[in-house]
């Protein structure tokens, strides 16, 4: 339906001048129509029809928007038990993590405690095959010489046999370079010759060595 209505009247109604309205009018916005000689603004109302298809547009949107509102809650609400349950899982993951972190402590502490006790053995084993071999050197000292022994030593020249080298010689021979290590052959040749072996003996208060026999057990 249309409605008629005087420029001032709409003017006045709608909250602008009469010049803004006759402005409006004469770019072609409004729909005028001329009734006895007087100039009016012809506007469509809204059938009843058309207000409840609007009000029925307006429900429909509240409705969505409603719905938009609901969705956005319920994944706000998956989201936070998605976090809980992450947040659940890392601190699961964090005792497991720690739960192994303790055993393979245990485990390097019985990996240690057993090779400690095997090198323990070794050296136990090592200082038994020195005793032995040390044994076995004084009774061939004690046991007279065969024919055969000493067809041998006699064939090696006599300034070949009393021809003895210093400790620092006997190292370098040795290829032996490191002073802890030196030390310590120092120790057990000097018991060596204590115990009376041969083939060390004293110049001038100075150890000499036999370069021709081996030094296996003291080494």
């Amino acid at each position: 339906m249309a409605k008629l209505i005087k420029p001032a009247e709409y003017a006045k109604e709608i909250g602008i001048s009469r010049q803004a309205v006759y402005a409006k009018i004469k770019r072609g916005i409004l729909a005028t129509k001329n009734v006895d000689g007087q100039l009016y603004i012809v506007l469509q109302e809204e059938s009843q029809v058309d207000k409840e298809e609007s009000t029925q547009a307006h429900v429909s949107k509240n409705e969505a928007v409603a719905h938009d509102i609901s969705a956005m809650n319920s994944q706000k609400q998956k989201n936070e038990q998605d976090y809980k349950r992450l947040l659940a899982a890392k601190d699961e993951t964090i005792e497991v993590l720690k739960s192994t972190v303790k055993e393979l402590k245990k485990s390097n502490k019985r990996m240690s405690a057993t090779l400690g006790g095997e090198i323990e053995l070794l050296k136990q084993a090592f200082y038994e095959m020195r005793t032995l071999y040390t044994h076995k050197i004084e009774q061939m000292k004690i046991t007279p010489l065969t024919k055969k022994e000493t067809i041998e030593i006699a064939s090696v020249p006599a300034e070949t046999v009393k021809k003895r080298i210093g400790i620092k010689e006997f190292f370098k021979r040795q290829n032996i370079t490191k002073e802890k290590e030196k030390e310590r052959i120092r120790k057990y040749l000097k018991k060596a010759y204590k115990a009376g072996d041969e083939r060390l003996i004293k110049v001038e208060g100075k150890l000499k060595i036999d370069p021709y026999e081996t030094y296996e057990d003291i080494l």
